[in-house]
């Protein structure tokens, strides 16, 4: 019987075959093949089951009728180790993935970049959709500024950054920020928004710093700086990698002095005068104290002392006192005395005004490269004025003509690359369309009387100006080859540089005393000095190369700040301050 159990045991680990009776063996070789294929009947409930238990028990108790005695059944021992191994194919099981909270974040980030409407409600383009999901799939996690649940250090210093944006003349709501307090069990969708959210803002920052915030094209034809904006891995590689993540954003802004003392001015003025009102007086008499005049409640309300007296016309002595330390504060006699001189000072521009001046003068230093070069060129276009800076010490400056209000001098940065000694003059097609030509419809002699030359080409005329002391280039012109084909150069009316406002040329920077300019760039080395320069004069057209080229900064500044920390204005010669702040939705 034991083996019985070990063969019918053995039969049911190699395959799916039921234990049931060995003698039904028997009964089942001997029924007939067909009824091997008959359908088996439906499965019993339970109740039909007890039912059939039952009437069983009883039919039994009635007529007990004794089975017959089995036939004794002999098996034969079966040896399992000699039994042939049998191999019977399993099933093939359901792949088991099993989803990390990473997978799933990773998910929701393809998801958002794959959805259109969330992309173009974050405004983001196509080149830089493209850019950003680059990004976030080689990152080695799938969100740039969380971790376990939580924003990381670079994120919190990032934000911190992005709101106090202003500080740098930028618009804190130009920045959208994800929600600070999202909680640990936020879904990974909501991670993923607001994990790309904030990698947009600090982009847009990025980008706005170095100069974005404004189409230049559209602002006008002549402002043509090469913008070196940052692109979208760099920004997020560094900011999000640094110790101070904050620190890393603001250092896109300009590195310049220049700009950084305007960044100063710009957070003092904010400091002193946090919400005051802009006054216009009209003209009235001088006022003392105990005078009555109706001009008095706009200068209550310019000082902020609108409830500070019953008689609101009264020029009482708070008001004078007021007007006194404005008068000190101007550099006035601080006699509290309302006169015309004060008056004129108290209608001046509104500090929504000089903040707006203030921001669009640290808008146009986003416009030059962050390295202007160890050695450089700066001309200031309002202030009518060449720099040449070494390091951080400005070694030589001289006076300049700029262009026209109608032929204005441009703004961009170029390498100078060489000098011309005794240039000839080919007039610019401009200049012949506007002036040559109407000239010479006029008067046939109108060249021989300038000492021009008349060179046809086929079907182009051009005209020249050979060098000499008439030549409208002077004895010397520094090139630095650009789109606008504008140069600085030497002039024979030097008594226009007598003049407080110089702007007569056709757009070239016209240079008072040249060949010093050029002794400074050029006689380092002693090779090119001032007297040599000058004996090439009258020998020729001659072509000096320089050694190493030179960066020229043509640049727009009606705000400035010396070396004893005052600040200068100039006139806004081009409108171009108006323009800047007009793009940039400013007060006027």
């Amino acid at each position: 019987m034991r083996d019985v159990r070990k063969t019918a045991l053995w039969l049911g680990l190699i395959g799916s075959v039921s234990l049931f009776p060995l003698s039904a063996l028997a009964d089942d070789a001997a029924q007939p093949q067909a009824d091997l294929v008959q359908t088996a009947p439906a499965e019993p409930s339970f109740h039909d089951v007890a039912a059939q238990d039952a009437d069983a028990r009883k039919d039994t108790a009635a007529q007990a009728v004794p089975l017959p005695e089995p036939a004794p059944v002999t098996i034969e021992a079966v040896d399992l180790k000699a039994a042939p191994a049998i191999d019977i194919p399993l099933p093939d099981a359901a792949p088991v993935t099993a989803l990390m909270q990473t997978d799933l974040f990773r998910m929701a980030v393809e998801g958002l970049f794959a959805d259109d409407a969330a992309m173009r409600e974050m405004r983001v383009s196509a080149k830089d959709r493209e850019a950003l999901q680059a990004f976030y799939a080689q990152a080695e996690r799938p969100l740039v500024w969380a971790r376990d649940g939580a924003w990381s250090p670079a994120a919190l210093g990032a934000m911190e950054r992005l709101k106090a944006a202003d500080e740098d003349g930028l618009d804190p709501t130009d920045y959208s920020l994800p929600d600070r307090g999202l909680r640990r069990d936020a879904n990974p969708a909501q991670w993923a928004q607001a994990d790309v959210r904030l990698s947009l803002s600090v982009i847009r920052y990025a980008r706005d710093a170095r100069g974005a915030r404004i189409d230049l094209a559209r602002l006008s034809p002549l402002v043509t700086p090469k913008l070196a904006l940052p692109a979208v891995d760099e920004v997020l590689s560094k900011v999000s990698t640094a110790g101070d993540a904050g620190g890393a954003l603001e250092a896109y802004n300009p590195p310049h002095a220049g700009y950084k003392a305007l960044k100063e001015k710009l957070a003092k003025l904010r400091e002193s005068h946090p919400s005051q009102p802009s006054v216009r007086l009209p003209r009235g008499p001088v006022l003392r104290v105990g005078m009555k005049d109706p001009r008095v409640p706009l200068i209550r309300a310019r000082f902020n002392l609108t409830k500070e007296a019953n008689n609101q016309t009264v020029y009482d002595e708070r008001v004078a006192s007021a007007v006194a330390a404005f008068q000190k504060e101007k550099g006035l006699p601080d006699t509290g005395v309302l006169n015309a001189q004060t008056v004129a000072a108290l209608s001046g521009p509104s500090v929504a005004q000089r903040q707006s001046d203030l921001i669009a003068n640290m808008e146009r230093w986003r416009w030059l490269p962050a390295n202007l070069g160890q050695r450089h060129i700066m001309v200031n276009v309002p202030e009518f004025r060449l720099q040449m800076v070494e390091g951080r010490d400005t070694v030589y400056q001289t006076r300049v003509i700029v262009g026209k209000e109608q032929s204005q001098t441009p703004i961009f940065s170029e390498d100078m690359k060489y000098l011309v000694v005794n240039p000839s003059w080919t007039i610019p097609p401009s200049i012949m369309k506007k002036e040559i030509l109407p000239a010479l419809a006029n008067d046939p002699d109108y060249a021989a009387k300038k000492g021009y030359k008349i060179i046809r080409r086929g079907d182009r005329i051009m005209v020249q100006q050979p060098p000499g002391e008439r030549n409208a280039l002077g004895f010397l012109k520094f090139m630095f080859p650009n789109q606008h084909a504008v140069y600085l150069h030497d002039t024979p009316n030097r008594n226009l540089f007598s003049a407080s406002k110089r702007a007569f040329s056709h757009g070239c920077v016209r240079v008072d005393k040249p060949f010093q300019l050029a002794e400074e760039i050029m006689g380092k080395d002693g090779k090119w000095t001032e007297e040599k320069l000058r004996g090439l004069i009258g020998k020729g057209e001659r072509t000096v190369h320089l050694t190493n080229p030179l960066p020229v900064h043509l640049t727009y500044f009606t705000l400035t700040v010396d070396e004893k920390g005052e600040m200068k204005r100039f006139e806004d010669l081009y409108g171009l301050d108006r323009k800047v702040r007009a793009a940039l939705n400013l007060s006027e």
